[in-house]
């Protein structure tokens, strides 16, 4: 599959999953429920994906920690906030660049609606 395909299931899956539950669950329970929900329709996805920095030549696996990483091709970052921060954004374009992903997911299920809360950010990934 390629990234843009992913992100198509996940989105899709995010919706549902929003529409069942609703808002105002910490974000480690949509978290676990997307991951699952993923998997069961056969794509593989890391919880908690440790992602190493390399700097100046040197490896550092205190890096970052994604919350999921699907079929090692698209990061997914998801926040349970009212409001996303600019800084939200600014956090999933440097895990792109540092990991080379080239599509990240920022999901935020805080919000009433879903739509309007999923931001595609990318990587040096053809439109």
């Amino acid at each position: 599959m390629t990234e843009n395909e992913i992100a198509k299931v996940v989105v899709d899956r995010a919706l549902y999953i929003h529409q069942g539950l609703g808002p105002g669950l910490l974000e480690s329970v949509y978290e676990a429920v997307l991951a699952d929900d993923l998997q069961r329709r056969g794509l593989q996805v890391e919880r908690q994906k440790s992602i190493p920095i390399i700097f100046e030549d040197r490896h550092f696996d205190e890096g970052f920690r994604a919350d999921l990483l699907v079929e090692n091709k698209v990061i997914i970052e998801l926040k349970s906030v009212e409001q996303l921060a600019r800084v939200h954004k600014k956090q999933v374009l440097t895990y792109l660049r540092l990991s080379g992903n080239k599509l990240g997911l920022l999901i935020n299920f805080g919000g009433e609606l879903l739509r309007g809360n999923i931001h595609r950010l990318v990587n040096g990934l053809p439109e």
